[in-house]
C-alpha cells in the first residue's frame, strides 16, 4: 500500500499512454501534453487503452520514481474528460488511493475482480 500527504496533487492522463514508455518519455508528455512541471513534486498517472497497466511518474526533490501496478485481471477505473480536449484531471490523494485500490469511483464500491487479503 502507498501512503501519501493530503496535500500532494495527483494528475490522471485522461487518454491512454504506450505502456513501454520510460521515464524520459513519460516526462515528456507531463511537459509537452499535460502542460505541468515535473518537479512540482505531483504524482502523474498514466494508463494503456485496456487500463490493466498504471505506471506514475513522481519526482521526490532527488530523483524520479517510476512505479507501475500491473492487473492480473480486471481494469483500474478511468475518469473521462468532462470537457473537449481536455487531456488531464487533478485527483486528491484519497481518490488516487481509491482508484489503486480497485474502487469504482461511480459508486463507491470495490470493482468485481477486487479482493482484499
Amino acid at each position: 500500500m502507498l501512503s501519501f500527504t493530503g496535500s500532494l496533487k495527483v494528475f490522471i492522463a485522461l487518454d491512454p499512454c504506450d505502456m513501454r514508455a520510460g521515464i524520459n518519455t513519460l516526462h515528456a508528455l507531463v511537459a509537452d501534453k499535460l502542460k505541468e512541471d515535473f518537479r512540482r513534486g505531483a504524482l502523474f498517472v498514466f494508463t494503456n487503452k485496456r487500463r490493466r497497466l498504471i505506471k506514475v511518474l513522481y519526482w521526490d526533490g532527488t530523483g524520479t520514481w517510476l512505479l507501475i501496478k500491473r492487473l492480473e485481471q480486471g481494469a483500474f477505473f478511468w475518469p473521462r474528460a468532462a470537457q473537449d480536449g481536455q487531456t488531464k484531471l487533478e485527483l486528491a490523494p484519497e481518490a488516487f488511493a481509491m482508484l489503486t485500490d480497485g474502487i469504482d469511483m461511480h459508486g463507491a464500491r470495490p470493482r468485481g475482480w477486487y479482493e482484499r487479503i
